[in-house]
């Protein structure tokens, strides 16, 4: 308001606002890395890791959200650094945290200096200014009256929106209990603040916290009726202004032309690492959703401590003065779970280490515990614009009953094995190399060593193993995804496609051959209405050149685990059950959300997949395979619980699917 905004310009603003979003420092997905995409889609909990002790988040969020909004609703006063200069004189009281005594805050980076002022303990970190460590000013000082008459108020309009103090059974969450501690040394002082107030407004808002924002109408309707009882003195103290004062609406920013980022010498990360996470360069004109999305990128590397800017103006243009501080802590201990029909069950573990032997590095090691033992390690030095490179491990595991394609495939159609139990065993060592495209599309090129065991204990057969071969091949991919939510998608596309060369092979089953992968999928999510949402997906792939080892052929069946080398979820048919060469596939996803993270959904795909599908039109007629599914999914802090009926009308029984926590 002090800034220049009029009340109903405030109104809709609030009205407009994400508390959900700004309280826990929401980052869309469609922001981040793909490594810092697949974090957030696998681990249920990340604790810091120093000197052995497992610590806690020293607050839910950084604040980053707020300061990006507050940043650009005070764009227009940017220039402005001594607060009695704005539109209205304005002050706000801080708390250091230090020295425990009140900061008045009545000069600086206006937006800088309200996130201090609101940096409420434990839902928002507390923000450095001038040397000091700031959080909120209501802590030492929630009624500024005599601040305000410092500045040269003639007559002081106070609206007192504290709780009194509050009995036990009141005082059953956390912020009610830290806003009972804050008050116990404030509240004696009221009674001469009142005093001093030449008219004094007090809400009945006292069944409210200070995060009830999704209650923030039924506030401002108790504001609006405690202020109708004084409209009379209100009255009266407008007829005494000389001229009336009016605000107009002020336009909101939406662009800054950038001409200079500063950006302060950082001890593990380079200048082109920042500069490739914000993905502007200096000399360029970009929005504040682009401000916004190039601050959250640094955030969601949890490289930084502390993220913040300043935006001053220059004779043309404006410098970004970006403010971060390194994060002290860089082990991380992760963890989650899941169940699904494939896998089965198992605890993860992870260990994720920064700055291990260069700069702008990370350093994780999953480990999956459970029915079968798997583990993920992965290296990568990210150089932003510049080309970034890493090494990665993988090994996975999984024992199945298989009646399919895939089991006549192993024996060689025997026609007295009709069923397999088989151990699947994956060995994967990958170096690679990439880039960003035009800010975009991910680009990268590597070789790959793997080692590939498939067997059985079958007593009927030959031969227990199937193979037992390594394979080096070198391969390449592009990848572009906006999708605001891996499972629960409403928004976004994605598209991938990558080729793979296998040169050589140590060759046990005797009938490999030189030959070559190309596949490429898609998927669109657009959101219908309210609570629906359509998702339309379509893939395929093929091998090329000579006939060689089936061990690699793309496999269609199951849902809910997490998909290796060209294994694929299919509808309507059983894990590992139908494989071939090449296959082509479409399905589409319908979503309705019936309460808040609760989805029932409908889903159809159809195939055509055989060996040599594309060299002839066969690729193009009635789908071979089809499969349909009902579903039920929640969305937790373990990530998605989902269960799926599903059936085909090719075969005679259905399938029940269950699968619960984040797929690794």
């Amino acid at each position: 308001y002090a800034a220049g905004y009029n009340a109903r310009q405030l109104d809709s603003i609030f009205s407009t606002t994400n508390f959900d979003e700004l309280l826990n420092d929401y980052i869309p997905r469609s922001y981040k890395s793909f490594y810092e995409k697949r974090n957030g889609e696998v681990y249920a909990l990340s604790l810091p890791f120093r000197k052995f002790n497992v610590g806690v988040p020293i607050a839910l969020s950084k604040g980053l959200y707020n300061y990006c909004l507050l940043s650009q609703l005070t764009n227009h006063v940017q220039h402005v650094r001594d607060f009695s200069q704005l539109p209205i004189p304005f002050v706000c009281i801080a708390t250091d945290i230090e020295s425990g005594q009140q900061v008045v805050l009545n000069k600086g980076f206006l937006a800088q200096a309200l996130l201090a002022s609101s940096a409420f303990p434990t839902l928002f970190s507390p923000v450095e200014m001038d040397g000091k460590i700031l959080i909120d000013g209501g802590i030492t000082n929630n009624y500024p009256v005599e601040e305000v008459r410092k500045m040269g108020a003639d007559y002081i309009i106070g609206v007192d929106v504290q709780d009194g103090l509050k009995d036990r059974n009141n005082l059953r969450e956390a912020t009610r209990i830290l806003l009972q501690i804050s008050n116990l040394q404030v509240i004696e002082g009221m009674k001469d603040k009142i005093k001093q107030t030449d008219l004094y407004i007090k809400p009945e808002v006292d069944q409210y916290s200070v995060i009830s924002f999704e209650k923030g109408n039924e506030i401002v309707l108790k504001g609006e009726e405690a202020t109708f009882s004084f409209c009379d003195q209100i009255s009266d103290l407008a007829q005494k202004q000389q001229t009336p004062y009016v605000k107009t609406s002020l336009k909101i920013a939406d662009s800054i032309q950038v001409e200079r980022i500063t950006i302060p010498t950082l001890k593990n990360y380079t200048r082109a690492y920042v500069i490739g996470q914000l993905g502007f360069k200096e000399g360029s004109k970009i929005s504040f959703a682009d401000l916004k999305t190039g601050m959250n990128k640094l955030n969601a590397t949890e490289n930084f401590s502390t993220i913040g800017f300043k935006i001053n103006p220059l004779e043309t243009g404006q410098e970004l003065e970006i403010n971060l501080q390194e994060n002290e802590i860089k082990t991380y201990l992760k963890l989650g779970l899941h169940y699904d029909g494939l896998y089965k069950s198992a605890v993860l573990v992870n260990l994720t280490q920064k700055k291990s032997l260069f700069k702008n590095d990370v350093l994780s090691v999953d480990f999956g515990l459970g029915d079968k033992f798997r583990y993920n390690f992965d290296y990568y030095v990210d150089n932003g614009f510049y080309f970034s490179f890493g090494f990665r491990s993988r090994f996975n595991q999984f024992n199945k009953n298989i009646s399919s394609d895939f089991s006549q495939t192993l024996v060689n159609n025997q026609p007295n094995i009709n069923t397999l139990n088989i151990d699947y065993a994956d060995f994967t060592n990958q170096a690679y190399v990439q880039t960003i495209y035009s800010r975009k599309f991910l680009i990268g090129a590597g070789i790959e060593l793997k080692h590939l065991k498939i067997s059985t204990q079958t007593l009927a057969l030959d031969s227990s193993v199937f193979d037992n071969s390594d394979y080096f091949s070198a391969f390449g991919y592009l990848k572009y995804d906006t999708f605001d939510n891996k499972y629960f998608p409403k928004k976004g596309w994605y598209f991938i496609a990558d080729g793979q060369t296998y040169l050589f092979s140590s060759n046990y089953s005797n009938r490999f051959n030189r030959f070559s992968i190309l596949k490429a999928d898609a998927g669109w999510a657009k959101k219908i209405g309210r609570k629906a949402t359509l998702k339309i997906q379509t893939e395929a792939g093929v091998s090329i050149g000579n006939e060689s080892v089936p061990f690699l052929n793309f496999v269609l069946g199951g849902y809910g685990y997490h998909p290796i080398n060209n294994f694929k979820h299919f509808y309507g048919y059983d894990f590992i059950a139908i494989q071939s060469d090449s296959f082509i596939k479409s399905g589409a996803t319908f979503d309705y959300e019936i309460f808040r993270k609760n989805h029932v959904n409908f889903s159809a795909n159809f195939a055509n997949s055989d060996n040599r599908l594309f060299e002839s039109t066969a690729w193009i007629t009635k789908p071979k395979y089809s499969g349909y599914a009902f579903g039920y999914g929640l969305e937790t802090a373990l990530g998605p619980i989902e269960v799926k009926y599903s059936w085909s009308p090719e075969l005679t029984k259905g399938f029940t699917w269950f699968s619960i926590g984040f797929w690794f």
